[in-house]
C-alpha cells in the first residue's frame, strides 16, 4: 500500500507544523534554488523567443481545451487505427477499476510503473493492492517515497524534502522487502545511492510483463503518447512489458506534432533546466515484434469537465507539470508539498486541486488561500497560466459559499467611506485623534494576521490635512 493525503490538516494547520522543520527547509531551499538558477540560465539564452514560445505554448493549449471533444475523438480514433484500445474513465473509482480489470487480465500480480502524476491523483497503487497487485515505482524519487512509505511532495522531484542522508537509511532498511537488498556498506554518495537503485530496479524491469505510465503529452492526429523523462527508468517500463496501459489526463491532448515541438522546448527548461531531456520516449499503438504488443490508453476526466466549464479556471488545464512555480514559489519554499494535502503541491496545486476535488472540505477550501499572490508563479509558468488570478476568482468562491458576512459588511463599509471625501476625511481625523488605541494586536479571527506582522502605525495628521495646511503644495 502507498501512503495517503487522507487525513493531513487544511494548509494553515500543515504549513505550521512544516515550518518547524529546520532540516526540511533547508533541503528544500538547496534544491529548489539549484533548480531555479538553472531554469534562468538556460531560458535567458532564448531572449525574446523565450516569451514568443510562451505565448505559443499557452495558445495551443487553450485553442485544444476549445475544441476538446473533438481533439479526443481524433486520438481515440488514431490510437484505435494503430492497435491500441481506448478506455474513458469519468472518475478515479472508474479508471481504477478499468486498470484493476486489463493487468487481472494478463494474469500478473506485479506491474512496474513510469513517474505518473495522473495515476498518483486517483491512487491506483492502492487500488490495485486491494485486488492484490503490487505496483513498483521505477523513477528514482518516486521509488525513494514509496520505500519510506512518504508521500511526494514535489512534482518533478517527489522525495525534494529529503537528504542523501534519509534515502540511505531508506534503502539500507526497506530495499530488502521489495526486492533487491542494497549494497553492504552503502554510503549516501549519490553515485552510490544511485547505483543501489540501479542494481535494485534492473531485476525487476527484466522479469515484469505488465507496465503502467502517465504521458506528458498525447498527439491527436497520430494517437502518439510521450514521455519526457532524466533516468532512463521510464523507457524501460516502456519497452520490455507485453502489456503496457496508460493513464492520461484528457487535458494532456496537443493536436499534431509540430504542435509538440513547442512544448518539447518549453517542458525542459523549466522543469530541470535542461535545452532537452535526457530521455524522450514516444510510442504509438503496437509494432508486431518491438516493444509492447498489447496497449491500453485510459483516458481520464476525473474533475477536469468541471474546471474546463470555469472560463477563469480553466486555465490551470494548460499546465504542463514542469513545477517551476513551486521552484520560484516563496510560500512552497518553506512548507514544502506535504502540506498542501494533495498530489498537486504549491501554487498549481493551490488552483488546480480545488477544482478537481470541489471546494467541499476544510482543507480544499484553504489552498486558494495558501499563496502569498506575489505572481512570481506566473512570471515562470511556461504556458501562462494567471495562477494569481485564479487563485483570487477561488477564494471569491469560498468566500461566496461560507457567507462571511463579517467581511462583506466591512468591505460595504470601506465602499461608502472611500466613495466619499467627506466621509473619508471624517475617517482620518477620527483616525488621528484616537491613534493611541489602535491595538499592536487585533482580537478574534483577525489576530492570526498580527502573529506574523505589526500593525501600521496611525499617523496623527492624514495627508490630505497636511496638503491643505500647507496651500495645496504651495510654498
Amino acid at each position: 500500500m502507498s501512503a495517503t493525503f487522507l487525513g493531513i490538516p487544511p494548509f494553515p494547520e500543515a504549513a505550521r507544523a512544516a515550518v518547524d522543520d529546520s532540516r526540511t527547509r533547508h533541503n528544500l531551499r538547496r534544491a529548489t534554488h539549484t533548480i531555479r538558477d538553472k531554469r534562468a540560465s538556460v531560458v535567458d539564452e532564448l531572449h525574446d523567443d523565450w516569451q514568443l514560445l510562451r505565448a505559443e505554448g499557452a495558445a495551443v493549449k487553450e485553442h485544444t481545451l476549445r475544441h476538446l471533444d473533438r481533439y479526443l475523438e481524433q486520438l481515440e480514433e488514431s490510437v484505435t487505427r494503430a492497435g491500441g484500445r481506448v478506455h474513458w474513465a469519468a472518475d478515479a473509482e472508474e479508471a481504477n477499476a478499468i486498470v484493476t480489470r486489463l493487468v487481472k487480465a494478463t494474469g500478473e500480480t506485479d506491474v512496474v510503473k513510469v513517474k505518473s502524476m495522473a495515476t498518483q491523483e486517483i491512487e491506483l497503487n492502492n487500488a490495485l493492492a486491494e485486488a492484490g497487485i503490487t505496483a513498483y515505482e521505477t523513477d528514482l524519487a518516486e521509488l525513494i517515497v514509496q520505500l519510506g512509505d512518504d508521500l511526494p511532495s514535489h512534482i518533478l522531484v517527489p522525495a525534494i524534502h529529503l537528504g542523501r542522508a534519509q534515502i540511505r537509511e531508506i534503502f539500507l532498511d526497506q530495499m530488502a522487502e521489495w526486492g533487491t537488498p542494497a549494497p553492504p556498506g552503502l554510503t549516501d554518495d549519490p553515485r552510490a545511492l544511485a547505483e543501489a537503485a540501479r542494481l535494485h530496479l534492473r531485476e525487476r524491469f527484466l522479469r515484469t510483463r505488465t507496465a503502467i505510465s502517465g504521458a506528458n503529452f498525447a498527439v491527436a492526429d497520430s494517437g502518439t503518447l510521450v514521455v519526457l523523462e532524466s533516468e532512463g527508468n521510464g523507457r524501460m517500463c516502456l519497452t520490455l512489458p507485453q502489456t503496457l496501459i496508460s493513464v492520461v489526463g484528457i487535458e494532456k491532448i496537443v493536436p499534431t506534432w509540430s504542435d509538440l515541438e513547442v512544448f518539447m522546448q518549453l517542458l525542459p527548461r523549466s522543469s530541470t533546466g535542461e535545452r532537452m531531456n535526457p530521455y524522450t520516449s514516444t510510442w504509438t499503438g503496437v509494432t508486431p515484434g518491438d516493444g509492447p504488443q498489447e496497449f491500453h490508453l485510459v483516458l481520464l476526466d476525473n474533475g477536469r469537465t468541471d474546471v474546463l466549464a470555469d472560463t477563469v479556471g480553466r486555465q490551470a488545464l494548460r499546465c504542463i507539470r514542469c513545477s517551476a512555480c513551486l521552484n520560484t514559489c516563496p510560500v512552497y519554499e518553506r512548507t514544502g508539498g506535504h502540506a498542501y494535502g494533495s498530489v498537486y503541491p504549491g501554487p498549481i496545486g493551490a488552483i488546480l486541486t480545488p477544482q478537481l476535488r470541489g471546494m467541499s472540505s476544510a482543507v480544499d477550501e484553504a489552498l486558494p488561500y495558501a499563496s502569498s499572490l506575489c505572481g512570481a508563479c506566473y512570471e515562470v509558468c511556461p504556458v501562462a497560466i494567471d495562477i494569481p488570478e485564479v487563485l483570487v476568482h477561488l477564494r471569491e468562491e469560498v468566500s461566496a459559499g461560507k457567507g462571511h458576512l463579517g467581511e462583506k459588511a466591512l468591505m460595504a463599509g470601506a465602499e461608502a467611506v472611500f466613495s466619499s471625501s467627506r466621509a473619508l476625511g471624517a475617517a482620518q481625523r477620527a483616525a488621528g485623534l484616537g491613534r493611541s488605541l489602535v491595538p499592536g494586536h487585533l482580537p478574534g479571527t483577525a489576530g492570526e494576521w498580527t502573529d506574523t506582522r505589526d500593525v501600521p502605525d496611525v499617523p496623527a495628521e492624514s495627508f490630505r490635512s497636511w496638503w491643505d495646511k500647507r496651500g495645496k503644495g504651495q510654498r
